[in-house]
Order: C-alpha cells, then structure tokens, then sequence
C-alpha cells in the first residue's frame, strides 16, 4: 500500500499490541458503562447531555455549543435533545443571541436523574476502567 507521500510505516507489533488492546478497552469500558446506564433508564448520549448541562451557568447552554462539546452534528443532538424533551429531562428556550438556534435548560426532573445516575456512572467507570 501507499501513500501520496510514499510507503506506509506500518506498525511495529509492539506497537500493533498496544493499539489493539487499548481498542479492546475503550470498547469494554463503553459496553459495560452503557450497560450500567440502561439498567437505570440512560444511554450515555442522555448522561453526556445531563452531565455537560450541569456544569454550565444556569445549567443551560446553547445547541451548538453543547453539540460542539459531544463531537456531534447540530441535527443529531436536536433529534436527541427532542426525545430528552419528551422525557422532562431537559427543556428548549429560544436564543436570545440567536433567532435561529435554541437553549437546551436542564430540568428539575433532568438534574434528579442526574444525580441518581452519576453514583450508578462513577462505580461503572471504576468497575469498568480503574
């Protein structure tokens, strides 16, 4: 195989060991947290979301920013926010700053979640990762 630049520089199977098996744990840590997760009612899009929202000022922050945050695209995140919405957990407000866009506002009912959940969260990444 090659490149514009010329061969490719493969890995060394050191190096090809470490990548597979840094692979194998981040795919392990996600099933088991997200497994952990559902158990209580999340994914972890919803914790993500929650979990971000909190530590904003007045727990509020724009799509944008807050799909900047995730590395999603504005549309994925409307869609999710939507279905969040539908569950209480968070609220939409217009954009002041911006006609076009809209503030996603954690809700009462979305920090309780967040704050039965994050026990659930922490214990998983322990149990999980460290």
């Amino acid at each position: 195989m090659s490149t514009k630049s010329g061969s490719v520089r493969w890995l060394t199977p050191a190096e090809e060991r470490a990548w597979r098996a840094l692979r194998r744990v981040m795919v392990a840590v996600q099933a088991g947290t997200a497994h952990d997760l559902a158990a209580i009612g999340l994914s972890e899009a919803d914790y993500e979301v929650l979990s971000t929202l909190s530590e904003q000022p007045a727990q509020t922050s724009t799509l944008g920013v807050q799909a900047d945050k995730m590395g999603w695209s504005r549309s994925r995140l409307s869609r999710h926010a939507s279905r969040m919405e539908a569950r209480g957990l968070l609220r939409r407000a217009p954009d002041p700053a911006d006609g076009r866009g809209c503030l996603l506002v954690l809700t009462g009912q979305g920090m309780a979640a967040l704050r039965d959940a994050a026990p659930v969260h922490v214990e998983s990444v322990r149990r999980h990762l460290v």
